[in-house]
């Protein structure tokens, strides 16, 4: 099932969030947060196009019950006797074939989540204090790829990036106690333009799978057809095109950069990581010579461990 095979993946991908330096209780919330947003990209991308959308009302209807789960008291999360406790034991079993009810919450009337990646995530949710709507908004993007595949201007491109990329940001910020309405807008910056970089690199899967997220606006500015973006290289103004959306990226990222100076310890590591990933990946486009039609541009690792040392460094 999709949902067991990315919470049980996230552990084992390179994202730059979990850097392996990070104490192990940041890294089980972010790999739970990661299982999530996954989950909902492989819902909307990877399953059969006549199932999607029923597989995201799903999960969907899973986060409600999450959210519907009440606090455990204290006795029971601790194991201690009492009232309602159970000695020895911090956590109560559900119903058979339903996932475990994780510590610190408690199904009321037995509808808790059934899916095992959002049962992951309720940890996270309870301690952390995750907000419902980021999780809304990352499935609510992936129905919109499913009847969006061409965005006529920059700012419509820039919408989706508010459902698709900066709910995990704040996410990330809630995983490290850190979020403040400040922090917010300049986390959201950063994930608009990890989003966009992504974009750019995957221009040529993304038209293989019957989408262009580059502005109907600036193909025309540039003079690109989508018959140019279906070539085995780029031609010059497609080159020119991308050359000026990867400076647009790198100028959002340059704006949200500061958010590292504002943190301190496994926060500032993880989020150094996201802004020198983005800046990484900004920096193998242009190495590539700006053509993503040839390939998917990728950065190296010594380029992104420089990145993560000058912006975790310099605070930006």
């Amino acid at each position: 099932m999709i949902t067991s095979q990315a919470a049980s993946q996230a552990a084992e991908e390179n994202f730059p969030v979990a850097l392996r330096m990070l104490p192990r209780r940041y890294r089980r919330h972010l790999a739970a947060v990661y299982g999530f947003a996954r989950s909902a990209d492989d819902m909307g991308d990877e399953a059969p196009v006549a199932e999607r959308l029923s597989l995201l009302d799903e999960l969907e209807a899973d986060v409600a019950r999450l959210y519907r789960l009440r606090p455990r008291p204290r006795d029971e999360v601790t194991g201690a006797s009492g009232p309602r406790g159970v000695p020895g034991r911090g956590v109560r079993g559900l119903a058979p074939g339903k996932a475990e009810c994780p510590p610190g919450l408690i199904e009321p009337g037995g509808d808790g989540p059934r899916l095992a990646v959002v049962a992951a995530l309720a940890p996270t949710v309870a301690e952390c204090a995750i907000p419902q709507q980021c999780l809304l908004d990352l499935i609510q993007a992936n129905r919109q790829d499913q009847v969006v595949t061409r965005y006529q201007a920059f700012g419509d491109l820039l919408a989706y990036c508010r459902l698709s990329a900066n709910p995990v940001g704040r996410m990330v910020l809630h995983v490290f106690g850190a979020a403040t309405p400040r922090r917010a807008e300049l986390s959201d910056l950063v994930c608009t333009a990890l989003q966009l970089a992504e974009h750019w690199q995957d221009v040529a899967e993304d038209l293989r799978a019957g989408r262009i997220y580059l502005p109907a606006e600036d193909l025309a500015a540039f003079g690109v057809t989508e018959t140019d973006l279906a070539a085995a290289s780029a031609s010059a103004p497609v080159r020119a095109l991308i050359e000026f959306e990867v400076r647009r990226a790198r100028e959002l990222l340059d704006q949200g950069a500061p958010i590292v100076g504002t943190l301190r310890g496994a926060a500032r590591a993880a989020v150094a990581g996201y802004v020198a990933g983005g800046r990484a990946a900004l920096a193998a486009i242009t190495a590539s010579g700006r053509d993503v039609l040839a390939g998917t541009p990728k950065p190296a690792k010594r380029r992104v461990a420089a990145e993560l040392a000058k912006a975790y460094l310099s605070g930006r």
